[in-house]
């Protein structure tokens, strides 16, 4: 009984994660460069939800859609600043770029809130469901059903529209993608975007069970970057694998022995992968990476 529970909040929170770690991927796949704001563009999501409650006193659930299209604006604003000005320069300059936008969002929140945790609205209330005799919480279950809706929808959009294919074709080959007409730029933009809005959505998700902070999302654009690592830079599966097992280790190994024990457990996971397959457990050959 007790094995499923924390298997159910395992997966919930893992599927957060990987929405995290696949918008991660998206931009890290269109542009070449890391985006150390990701993080950071989870908690403008959670505040989002925040702000948005305030106004339309409405579940979770309703309010996802208006932090999607708020965050993928966010997302569009953040490449016109962070990458397009500078990506002829050294990549160095979009890494430091990405990283000083993080931080004017952190103090934006932090001017806008306050420093004190808030916590978002519930998807669609509280409260328990027990079936058989196994008690789980509606709102792990909602988040693991949103999550992985969000993450289909995502695959579906990649793998079977011309917008995926467009977007892809983008980041494979920029120069062949423009030879045959596509708008590479305007793909780029889109990738910032949609990466935006997956993190706006984790934001609001997160932040119902988990307080959030203006400085929360240091913690989970680390979390993204193991998840790429162990998964495989630039596969979009290895990153929602590497967020599970972060999950897995974080409750599972938590419950188990220690929080401080699945930390170790998992970094040192992490180091074997690093070692015994750099590519990751589902990635392509090593290339370099802003």
């Amino acid at each position: 009984m007790l094995a499923l529970q924390l298997l159910v909040n395992a997966l919930a929170l893992g599927a957060a994660y990987a929405l995290v770690a696949l918008g991660f991927v998206l931009v890290l796949n269109a542009t070449g460069a890391v985006n150390f704001a990701q993080g950071d563009m989870v908690t403008a999501g959670g505040y989002a939800a925040i702000a948005l409650a305030g106004l339309l006193p409405a579940p979770g659930l309703l309010l996802l859609p208006l932090v999607l299209l708020l965050m993928a604006a966010l997302g569009l604003l953040f490449s016109l600043f962070a990458y397009f000005p500078l990506r002829h320069r050294p990549p160095v300059s979009v890494f430091i770029s990405t990283i000083a936008l993080g931080i004017v969002l952190q103090n934006g929140i932090n001017l806008g809130f306050g420093a004190e945790p808030r916590t978002a609205p519930p998807l669609m209330g509280g409260g328990i469901i027990e079936l058989g005799g196994i008690v789980l919480a509606r709102q792990s279950l909602a988040i693991l059903l949103v999550a992985a809706l969000l993450i289909f929808g995502q695959h579906l959009l990649l793998q079977r529209t011309q917008l995926g294919r467009a977007l892809r074709a983008a980041a494979q080959d920029p120069e062949m993608a423009r030879l045959v007409g596509i708008r590479v730029d305007r793909m780029i933009a889109f990738s910032f975007a949609l990466g935006a809005a997956l993190a706006g959505a984790a934001g609001l998700l997160l932040a119902n069970q988990f307080f959030t902070s203006p400085s929360a999302g240091t913690d989970l654009i680390l979390k993204a970057y193991i998840a790429v690592a162990i998964g495989g830079w630039g596969s979009l599966a290895g990153a929602v694998l590497g967020a599970l097992l972060i999950a897995l280790f974080e409750v599972g190994v938590s419950a188990l022995l220690s929080y401080e024990a699945a930390m170790a457990g998992l970094y040192a996971a992490l180091l074997a992968i690093l070692w015994l397959r750099p590519q990751g457990l589902l990635g392509e050959p090593v290339r370099r990476r802003a």
